[in-house]
């Protein structure tokens, strides 16, 4: 039995091999706890995690002292905007974002607005992006923080985010950016896009799940956080709990092997999913979703007009594996909140589909889908 043709690469991607064999040690052999430091098995863990430390703070251009173990990205998320608030009650009371943010930003957000925060949410153009000057009229003298993520995980929308940072910069502002659909596959640099604090996560560019990590700058400006987990005082008392090496490990090599090859395979995919969407094109009634160039690589996000959205991913599901929306929010029956923020209507945000092409991702598999998914379009919209 042939198993579906995988293209859900945006809500996860499979364990690369090199990056399980580079954990695997560290789960019989070099099994030390990195916070035992009497003896040798601590001190070889501990090396592991500070290895690749440095190596996740090389890829984003930070100092390793910057990196902040998690367990994912929606925890760093929750530490870098909670943290960044409830630690900045002296100067105000002030975020700023963006309606199409994940919700591991908007809920925090929503969270905070109980406590007595004001939240300022930002629309989006009808291609995805943020328009600088509204960002700029929401600033003011008490806002303590701004974010607004790297590349969206629906419509893989990639954001200014130096004319951003440039922007909360001039202002003295803090600006925190949710990276994991941008990790190893655009170009990330705290320094020169002035980013204050970044969330990263694993799974996402072909890591282990459960492991993620938030950069937080030391200097220019020196961020300060208040924990959101507290015992221990692990990783400079901003995340206590037992850090984890076969993770650690496995995070910092996939994010390496992403960085190696990240010009030729984002050519790739460019390629592949141009050849996906110019297939279906002829069908008329393929709206694509999202900025055409600004965006991930393997990201293809469209709407179909004529069909009902449960029936087409009815009809594709044999064939292939896809997402309707969010894979975090998929398990809602509702809209998704970034079409609907576009302007694309209630049944068009129902009837649409999120590609993520991958590393594992074939132009036979491509030829597959399009035809498929041709059949399909063609087939539900003669018995509407």
């Amino acid at each position: 039995m042939h198993r579906p043709i995988y293209l859900d690469c945006h809500a996860t991607t499979p364990l690369d091999p090199l990056v399980l064999a580079a954990m695997l040690p560290y789960f019989t052999e070099s099994f030390g706890n990195p916070a035992s430091n009497t003896h040798s098995y601590g001190w070889e863990a501990a090396a592991a995690v500070e290895q690749s430390r440095a190596a996740i703070a090389q890829a984003i251009h930070a100092d390793p002292s910057e990196i902040i173990f998690t367990s994912g990205a929606t925890e760093a998320n929750n530490l870098a905007i909670k943290g960044v608030a409830e630690a900045s009650l002296a100067k105000g009371r002030h975020l700023v974002t963006v309606v199409t943010e994940h919700s591991a930003v908007l809920d925090p957000c929503r969270y905070l607005e109980t406590l007595g925060f004001e939240v300022t949410r930002l629309p989006v153009q009808g291609d995805g992006l943020l328009e600088l000057a509204q960002l700029e009229a929401a600033l003011r003298e008490d806002t303590v923080l701004v974010s607004v993520m790297a590349a969206n995980n629906e419509i893989g929308v990639v954001q200014a985010i130096a004319q951003i940072g440039a922007l909360c910069r001039q202002r003295h502002i803090l600006f925190h950016t949710d990276a994991a659909q941008a990790i190893g596959k655009i170009p990330l640099d705290v320094e020169a896009m002035n980013i204050s604090l970044m969330s990263l996560t694993a799974h996402k560019v072909y890591g282990p799940k459960g492991i993620g990590a938030l950069y937080v700058s030391r200097r220019n400006p020196r961020v300060q956080l208040v924990p959101q987990l507290h015992g221990g005082g692990h990783e400079r008392g901003m995340r206590s709990g037992t850090l984890y090496p076969p993770q650690i490990v496995g995070f910092a090599r996939a994010v390496t092997l992403a960085l190696a090859h990240r010009a030729e395979e984002a050519e790739r995919l460019v390629a592949l999913r141009d050849r996906l969407y110019n297939h279906l094109t002829p069908l008329g009634g393929i709206l694509l979703n999202g900025h055409p160039t600004q965006r991930l690589p393997g990201n293809l996000n469209l709407s179909i007009e004529g069909v009902e959205g449960q029936a087409l991913l009815l009809a594709l599901q044999p064939a292939m594996a896809i997402s309707s929306g969010s894979a975090c929010t998929s398990a809602k029956i509702e809209p998704s909140h970034v079409l609907r923020a576009i302007g694309r209507s209630e049944a068009l945000a129902y009837a649409s589909i999120r590609f993520g092409l991958g590393r594992t991702t074939t132009p036979a598999q491509i030829d597959i889908v399009a035809d498929h998914l041709y059949r399909s379009i063609k087939a539900l919209r003669s018995r509407a």
